[in-house]
């Protein structure tokens, strides 16, 4: 059976990116299961660039919407107060900030990770009166005009100045031993170094589209001094390494720092739901009413699914140790497939469910990629040059399903390079998975 793309290619416009690399036509999917419309299954270890961390049609959230809108439940609600809203707000006080020792004002910005990253930028701007944001090399922070004046890759900002921003080398940029809090603080001190004094420094705890760069926890807590020291704020971007994805709710949770803004989006709308959330301490909230704006920032369906999510997994810390056992399966798996092609591969590296592999040559990274998707796996490529093989499961997802789907990333990295594959279990094009949910 012929793949019928005509559709999309005569009628989508040449933007679409991910469809380019995994080309079927999806139908339905279920945990971690995505299939085509062929009936074929393919492992998801994409999870909606990590909007779905806690798989295709969880039951616990699916459940908890259909309830909502058989009960006929109010869908578009704007910003008015919601009894979806209020369980929302007190679901997840109790259940995520409360027991982190974290007080933090939320605010419900338009639903996506780009606009709650411009919302936290004009906030930072307007508390402390300064114009300057100081992000980082291989950050990314979304794709409109403030948010990708703060993104590293030049691809992605096209070369067109946004905004007043300066760069600075991320954590392990300049190789190892350099001190770079020393590097920034002295940037700052001297008026001739051209970095005005910022009104935040943004940053993500672990790179996601730019190649999983992992901060230490010591350069975290040099960065949040540093900020202090200098009157600025610190935001972190948990847009997609946040709602668990490191192995905990929060990635900054293990430098024990409390950021001064941080940016929730994917993952915490529950089921892919469109969603996103600033959390800042209360002194820094000097809005004025409706001075930050947006038609969808009240999506009553995300209240309900975040607060099913939260409820579901997050009512204590057992989900950690969950998440946990996941991760050690991915790392050893990453770092024996380093030690066994450490000519193709020059380092695995990563955290919690959210690692990665980093080829020396990104076009084999590519060709491994599309051998993966034709073996039954959805797996993608980050990094400067897409040189990184990106490993971001479900959090939930069966263990035998993770398995298999390591089974198939070894598989295609041997098949790309000639290597007898015999003992694998071949999948094959007509491949079937199952897993239990």
């Amino acid at each position: 059976m012929e793949k019928n793309l005509s559709v999309f290619e005569d009628n989508e416009s040449q933007v679409r990116s991910y469809c380019r690399a995994f080309p079927s036509v999806f139908s339905k999917a279920k945990g971690s299961l995505l299939y085509d419309e062929f009936g074929n299954s393919y492992i998801d270890f994409l999870c909606g660039a990590g909007a779905v961390n806690y798989g295709h049609n969880n039951p616990i959230i699916k459940d908890a919407i259909m309830a909502y809108l058989d009960n006929d439940g109010i869908a578009m609600g704007l910003d008015f107060h919601t009894q979806a809203k209020r369980e929302f707000i007190q679901t997840f006080n109790e259940q995520i900030l409360m027991p982190r020792n974290l007080r933090y004002r939320m605010q419900f910005t338009s639903p996506t990770g780009t606009s709650v990253v411009e919302s936290a930028i004009k906030l930072a701007r307007k508390f402390t009166g300064r114009e300057n944001i100081i992000a980082f090399t291989n950050g990314y922070h979304g794709m409109t005009g403030v948010s990708l004046s703060v993104t590293g890759n030049r691809y992605n900002r096209q070369a067109i100045s946004y905004s007043s921003v300066s760069r600075l080398p991320f954590f392990g940029y300049m190789g190892e031993g350099f001190d770079e809090i020393a590097h920034y603080r002295k940037l700052l001190l001297d008026n001739s170094s051209g970095v005005d004094l910022p009104a935040a420094f943004i940053l993500e705890t672990v790179q996601g589209e730019g190649g999983i760069n992992v901060a230490s926890e010591k350069w975290l807590q040099g960065l949040m001094e540093l900020a202090k020291e200098f009157g600025a704020l610190v935001i972190v971007d948990d847009v997609q390494a946040g709602c668990g994805r490191t192995g905990k709710f929060f990635s900054f949770e293990r430098a024990g720092i409390e950021p001064d803004l941080v940016c929730l989006s994917k993952s915490i709308g529950g089921f892919g739901i469109p969603m996103a959330l600033l959390l800042f301490k209360d002194a820094l909230d000097v809005w004025g009413a409706g001075e930050d704006n947006g038609t969808f920032r009240g999506n009553n369906m995300a209240f309900v699914a975040a607060a099913a999510m939260v409820n579901g997994y997050w009512h204590g810390f057992e989900f950690e140790q969950e998440i946990a056992q996941r991760a050690a399966i991915v790392s050893d798996f990453c770092h024996r497939m380093h030690r066994e092609h450490s000519g193709l591969i020059k380092i695995a590296r990563g955290l919690g469910l959210m690692q990665g592999m980093e080829f020396f040559d990104e076009n084999l990274t590519a060709q491994i990629s599309k051998l993966c998707f034709k073996n039954g796996l959805v797996i993608e490529r980050a990094g400067d040059r897409d040189q990184v093989l990106k490993i971001m499961p479900a959090l939930n997802v069966d263990l035998d399903v993770l398995r298999k789907g390591l089974d198939i990333v070894e598989y295609s990295i041997a098949e790309s390079i000639g290597l007898s594959v015999e003992h694998f279990k071949p999948f094959g094009a007509n491949h079937s998975v199952s897993e239990n949910v």
